[in-house]
């Protein structure tokens, strides 16, 4: 099941969060494609963001929204009456959830239940993806990964709030888009879970890619808060490819694809985050180091793997490019950027030779 271009063309295509690191990728890829793009989100809040770098307003319909405003986020949903839905607008910093908790579960539970609220009188929609974390299930740092049917949690305000984010997306699915008698969806809803995803153009704020590639450009050391942590790193295209799967499928066969679904790379991805700072060192050069941060931080998850398996078999979905070749891609992309060049054209250089490979 491979990805199928052609049904991207012309389809009427509503991204939430498109000023986002992971939302700037999906819509300038979409937009190559030939897909009708709208996107609604907040302003960029980073200087650079990938959003200018791109000049994406000049590629898709832009509008800047914040989707706790159901009035406003309603209206651009009804005007544009979109086919398809990728919902990726959060509050996704762990340590920001600390400083504002209200607003992160305000964000990403009532976001949530506003942008499905804002679907529910449209006809138009026949695929709705919500995007959530793997940081949704309750973490107890086993050595196993963790499938769909485990259970939610979440210790920290973020972890907790996409839990919550699944819990009220199955909701919606079933009191409002499920015929309770035939079992059949008036819209294919699924959500997706996904780890620390990384790829060329990300400067958020406490992202381990992020504060190294700043680090480096200013010639000092990174620091690292939890160099032990073992995550499941993936690359920026990769994960997109699988959501675009799922999507295709959600509007094809909506009783069959609506469900959670796990996006996780391949055992020997997972590694650490000194494994990842030494790797980019080895990548970067110039004198590039870094040292522990000694600094008191708050709680976060040291282990935590996502069991995979059921993208594989049913949507044929696996990652394509093995860690070493995605840390790679993401130096050669930043480095180009520090050097002046072209981001629309290294960035859709670096989707071309994905497509390749698919």
């Amino acid at each position: 099941m491979g990805l199928d271009k052609s049904f991207w063309k012309g389809k009427r295509v509503f991204i939430t969060g498109h000023t986002g690191f992971k939302g700037c990728w999906l819509a300038y890829w979409l937009s190559l494609m030939g897909a009708n793009v709208k996107g609604f989100a907040l302003k960029p809040n980073t200087t650079p963001n990938l959003y200018g770098t791109l000049s994406l307003g000049e590629h898709i319909e832009s509008v800047f929204g914040d989707i706790r405003d159901i009035i406003h986020l309603k209206r651009e949903v009804l005007d544009f009456a979109p086919e398809v839905i990728f919902h990726m607008a959060a509050q996704a910093i762990v340590r920001e959830s600390y400083e504002q908790p209200v607003e992160t579960f305000q964000t990403n539970v009532i976001g949530t239940a506003n942008l499905l609220e804002s679907v529910r009188s449209l006809n138009s929609v026949k695929s709705v993806l919500s995007i959530t974390s793997d940081k949704c299930y309750e973490n107890h740092e086993w050595d196993w990964k963790y499938r769909e049917s485990d259970a939610m949690g979440g210790w920290d305000p973020y972890s907790s709030s996409k839990g919550c984010a699944e819990l009220v997306t199955a909701s919606y699915r079933r009191s409002f888009f499920q015929n309770g008698s035939s079992g059949s969806l008036i819209t294919g809803i699924a959500t997706a879970r996904a780890g620390n995803v990384i790829g060329g153009g990300d400067w958020s704020r406490d992202r381990l890619i992020p504060d190294i590639m700043r680090a480096f450009s200013e010639k000092r050391e990174v620091i690292i808060r939890n160099p032990a942590a073992v995550r499941p790193w993936q690359y920026i295209l990769d994960l997109l490819h699988g959501y675009l799967l799922l999507a295709h499928q959600l509007y094809e066969d909506p009783v069959t694809y609506s469900q959670a679904w796990n996006f996780g790379p391949s055992e020997q991805d997972e590694q650490s985050v000194e494994y990842i700072t030494n790797r980019m060192i080895e990548s970067w050069r110039e004198g590039a180091s870094w040292k522990l941060d000694e600094e008191a931080n708050p709680h976060e998850a040291n282990y935590l793997k996502l069991d995979s398996s059921k993208a594989r078999m049913k949507l044929g979905w696996s990652t394509i490019l093995e860690l070493e070749q995605a840390l790679d891609s993401l130096t050669s992309w930043y480095k180009n950027y520090y050097e002046g060049a072209d981001m629309a054209d290294i960035t859709l250089k670096q989707i071309n030779e994905f497509e390749e490979l698919i």
